[in-house]
């Protein structure tokens, strides 16, 4: 198997200026990644831990991963937004996605915040003539968080989109009944892992693990 590209680092035109972003490419590129961090009001930034093993399980599956930076983290302009502008933002990373790689299979994955964003992006894409062929949602975001005062009117899953919910036992920042809550209309299931907290210390092999059984190929 060849090996993967050096991670490489970008700077991208956003609709509210640049976005910085790092990109995680195999040396065959088959399908393209968004992956998008935890909140920026609160450390979240594109070289997050679980973002970090996101796109590298995506990159071992054949896709080209861009992780963003979300506005006003690191060198990405602009200010935080609450999920609106995000989403904007992510679109045209998708858009300069394609225009680099061609038009690929998509796929999505967000950790926290970075998942609300992405049931977003996946929703104004669901209608499209390519949705994304998969998306991923670790540490969802739904409901009230716990200790800042955020609630997350989360929009449902497109039911044409084949999606993964991972979330921790233990997650003190999003309690697990705020994503059964959410995910219980929409019979989606919810893969809990034993233990973990929010940001899966001492857990993220097991995210990989889940990919790699649960997401097909690029």
């Amino acid at each position: 198997m060849s090996r993967p590209l050096p991670t490489e680092s970008a700077l991208l035109r956003g609709p509210a200026g640049n976005i910085e972003v790092l990109i995680d490419a195999p040396a065959t590129v088959r399908g393209i990644a968004l992956v998008c961090h935890p909140h920026p009001l609160f450390g979240g930034a594109n070289t997050n831990k679980v973002a970090h093993t996101l796109a590298r399980a995506y990159r071992d599956l054949g896709y080209a991963v861009i992780r963003p930076n979300f506005r006003g983290v690191g060198r990405s302009e602009g200010e935080h937004d609450h999920g609106e502008g995000e989403t904007e933002d992510m679109l045209s990373v998708i858009s300069w996605a394609e225009s680099r790689w061609g038009v690929q299979p998509l796929a999505l994955g967000g950790f926290s915040f970075g998942g609300y964003v992405q049931v977003r992006v996946a929703t104004r894409l669901a209608d499209g003539i390519a949705p994304p062929r998969q998306l991923i949602l670790v540490g969802m975001a739904a409901g009230d968080t716990t200790g800042s005062g955020r609630n997350y009117d989360t929009p449902p899953v497109p039911a044409n989109i084949p999606t993964l919910v991972v979330h921790g036992e233990q997650d003190e920042t999003v309690a697990l009944a705020n994503v059964l809550g959410w995910a219980r209309p929409q019979e989606l299931p919810v893969v809990v892992v034993p233990g973990a907290d929010h940001f899966f210390h001492g857990k993220l092999h097991v995210i990989r693990t889940l990919i790699a059984r649960n997401v097909d190929p690029a």
